[in-house]
């Protein structure tokens, strides 16, 4: 039930023209915050701003492409101006590989676009967005990630490697980031149903997905403040207890864990 916790807050929210984007956004207005929504096409980020303002939102819709540098300067620009500091940035634009086939075989034109929407998206985001935080010395940002970042898989080569550095990019960034108090997380959703899964034809058989309204309950949550202990690490909304990493939050941090890191593989190693 929206309880309007999060009224007086701004929050840009990226890929809001559907999916997982899209719900988020409308989620988010739901609990009272203003949101600026970017995506590629226009007529279907209006379509979700009438949708935020059926719950008496603010936002603007901004048709941009995250892999242009320009063009996201420019819609940060008119976020800002028409709705006020970003208190919140969800990265959720993002694309997957084509075809179900190994390295060899990709197209490599979209093998790179893939990397670019997923990994110079969110810093172009980032780019324009930190400042802004870092200044105000709050703020927060959402990266949505996935499991495929922590695992190999041979047939989703780019999807795989650009969610594994964008992982790794959350992690450089939150040392810095923690001392002018804005947090940074990666959230995977897990297996849920949309555009992107529908086409990939590991998900063919699935028979039991994963919650989009749960995600977009945990990204909620994520602007409510409630994870800020886990700043930095990675959080598998699909997965995982959320009560028990958030009391195990200082135990996580002890042990550097939910980061991806190459382990020694012995005493003897000079890794170690």
């Amino acid at each position: 039930m929206a309880t309007g916790s999060l009224t007086g807050q701004v929050a840009l929210v990226t890929g809001a023209g559907r999916g997982i984007g899209r719900e988020i956004a409308i989620g988010l207005a739901a609990e009272g915050m203003a949101v600026g929504l970017v995506g590629r096409t226009h007529e279907t980020i209006t379509e979700t701003l009438k949708e935020c303002a059926r719950h008496g939102a603010r936002g603007v819709a901004v048709a941009a492409d995250v892999t242009r540098p320009a063009s996201v300067r420019e819609a940060v620009r008119v976020v800002e101006h028409d709705l006020g500091p970003v208190d919140l940035l969800v990265n959720n634009a993002g694309q997957v590989d084509r075809a179900e086939v190994p390295l060899w075989e990709t197209d490599a034109n979209q093998w790179w676009q893939v990397v670019e929407t997923n990994l110079r998206g969110p810093y172009n985001l980032l780019r324009c967005v930190l400042p802004g935080m870092v200044e105000r010395r709050r703020g927060r940002v959402v990266n949505l990630n996935s499991g495929f970042a922590l695992r190999p898989d041979g047939h989703y080569t780019a999807y795989a490697t650009s969610k594994g550095a964008l992982l790794q990019l959350s992690d450089n960034m939150a040392d810095s980031l923690a001392e002018h108090h804005v947090v940074v997380l990666d959230i995977s959703p897990g297996a849920v149903a949309t555009d992107m899964t529908a086409g990939m034809p590991m998900f063919r058989d699935m028979k039991t997905w994963g919650s989009i309204p749960y995600m977009v309950a945990v990204t909620v949550d994520a602007a409510r403040g409630r994870f800020d202990a886990l700043h930095g690490r990675f959080i598998h909304a699909g997965r995982d207890n959320l009560e028990e990493l958030v009391s195990r939050a200082e135990e996580i941090r002890e042990a550097d864990a939910r980061t991806l890191r190459l382990r020694p593989y012995g005493p003897e190693d000079p890794l170690g």
